[in-house]
């Protein structure tokens, strides 16, 4: 009597299944913007897919499923939802006008995403992250489609002109693409959990803020905060940086003090 084949559910399936809503949304948004121009709703869906991208982590952590399964399929999901659906919003919107030069700007996200990406996995250890190396790739989608959604559209801040807001376009794609492949440090969200909080108040509390500003502003607050996301992560590693070549010109002439004082101690005992 043969055997019959039984499919076997793991726990690793339930996070999956959000990774694969994650996608939908993504492959929604491409089509809400390059066939309905509808750029207000595609926006919306890579909000929507960047919900499911943290809950299919939570669910992951929740379940005890982490996998490089996971992390692969997650990845796929990603360059699709905030690589490709951003270029896609951007292009059909505003670069399209610019040819070829405004095909490859579009696609800056989408390439940068990528690499971003690829980076990231053959780096990974462990799938507990305290940090990225490059802006996540989410938060650059968000920072894009924010702008385009409460900002570009509206035409606000009415301070700004049609130019000024058209040269913001450029800086915001071209800038958030090279955030993403850059090697600026910048913090993963906090994790949902009664020790995490103990350990990082302020991180939630930040979240926390954030999360109520978008709400009361129906939104428009969102660009801002991953606005100022961005810049406190660059504004941080430009002071890192300087404090390391401080140093190092310090313990340098520390280096040339020393050797010069050998030399005189050498040249006296002639």
């Amino acid at each position: 009597m043969e055997k019959k084949s039984v499919i076997q559910v793991t726990r690793s399936i339930i996070p999956s299944l959000f990774t694969v809503m994650n996608l939908f949304s993504g492959f929604i948004a491409i089509k809400t913007a390059l066939v309905d121009s509808n750029f207000v709703n595609a926006g919306w869906f890579i909000v929507l897919g960047a919900l499911f991208d943290t809950l299919d982590g939570l669910m992951a952590r929740l379940t005890h499923s982490a996998s490089e399964f996971g992390v692969e399929l997650d990845s796929l999901a990603d360059v699709v939802t905030f690589g490709v659906a951003p270029s896609a919003i951007v292009y059909k919107l505003y670069f399209y006008q610019f040819e070829t030069v405004g095909i490859l700007i579009a696609a800056l996200p989408m390439i940068c995403g990528a690499l971003r990406l690829a980076r990231f996995n053959v780096q990974l250890v462990g799938f507990d992250k305290d940090w990225f190396k490059g802006l996540p790739i989410p938060s650059a989608a968000l920072l894009i489609v924010s702008f385009v959604t409460f900002y570009f559209l509206r035409g606000e801040p009415s301070f700004l002109s049609h130019d000024e807001m058209s040269v913001a376009m450029f800086i915001v794609v071209i800038g958030a693409s090279l955030m993403m492949v850059s090697t600026v440090k910048y913090e993963t969200l906090p994790k949902f959990s009664g020790a995490a909080i103990k350990k990082e108040p302020a991180k939630f509390i930040v979240v926390l803020v954030a999360i109520i500003l978008a709400f009361v502003t129906k939104g428009s607050a969102i660009f801002p905060f991953f606005l100022l996301f961005i810049l406190f992560g660059l504004v941080r590693a430009i002071i890192i940086r300087l404090k390391k070549v401080i140093r190092e010109r310090k313990a340098s002439a520390l280096f040339d003090e020393e050797e010069l004082g050998k030399e005189e101690e050498s040249t006296f005992g002639i």
